[in-house]
């Protein structure tokens, strides 16, 4: 680990043995996948001490950390998360948005990233999870994204069926490896794939995989930042070169 990340390190283990100690929550900001995967070293240090991962809904990418459990603390306490649906006021004349766009002009209302965790987006709407002591914030300041004129609410139920949708993906490749596999997803060259280890872009459940060699289990979710994941559900037959023919549920 680096610097800042061995800080973050200390930081995760000092919280997490404040909240045994004082018998009370502790909750962190929303994590990236970098931070994620020093929690999960941390979390090897931390042993016993209860802790539980969540992002707002099932599938989220981004997480905030909850230290504390509530068989040994007695109560329940939610995670500090809200859910705000971004929507054009006029959808005829709306723009095509993209998560950079609405990522952006959130950024720009002076709020830090670490209080925004996913922004998922469905048709013309969007779904923010964010800290609560910025939600209120975000609901009242947020009014345009480019040229589009846009209303911020609370969501109190998220829509029915899948949040984070997924397509069956097929590819070929000679082998299992991670770097074989990206490169095939992600149409790059290994020499492309490879660079990204070297940057440490390659994630797999959640922690930094820097062995491009590495075979991910079936159900495992290989996250490439810049690019986007998927989860890996291995292979059933060869080609008749010895290929292996290998699927994926891309996250689109």
């Amino acid at each position: 680990m680096i610097g800042e990340e061995e800080l973050l390190y200390k930081r995760f283990l000092e919280l997490g043995r404040k909240s045994q100690s004082c018998h009370y929550y502790i909750f962190t900001d929303f994590l990236g996948l970098m931070e994620r995967s020093v929690f999960e070293e941390a979390k090897r240090e931390l042993g016993p001490v209860p802790c539980t991962a969540f992002g707002g809904t099932h599938g989220c990418e981004r997480v905030m950390i909850r230290f504390g459990d509530p068989s040994e603390l007695g109560y329940e306490e939610p995670f500090p998360i809200k859910i705000l649906e971004i929507t054009p006021l006029s959808p005829k004349f709306a723009e095509k948005l993209s998560h950079r766009d609405y990522l952006g002009s959130i950024l720009a209302l002076g709020i830090e990233r670490c209080k925004i965790g996913d922004i998922v987006i469905l048709e013309d709407s969007a779904y923010l999870f964010a800290s609560d002591d910025i939600a209120d914030y975000v609901k009242e300041s947020l009014s345009r994204i480019r040229r589009t004129d846009v209303r911020c609410e609370y969501c109190e139920e998220l829509p029915e069926g899948e949040l984070f949708k997924t397509k069956r993906v097929k590819i070929q490749a000679s082998g299992e490896r991670v770097d074989a596999v990206v490169a095939k997803v992600f149409s790059l060259s290994r020499e492309e794939a490879s660079r990204l280890f070297v940057k440490r872009c390659i994630f797999i459940d959640g922690k930094l995989c820097e062995n491009q060699s590495k075979v991910p289990k079936v159900g495992s979710t290989v996250s490439v930042r810049g690019y986007g994941r998927f989860i890996y559900l291995g292979y059933e037959t060869l080609t008749k070169k010895g290929k292996k023919n290998i699927e994926v549920d891309l996250f689109v």
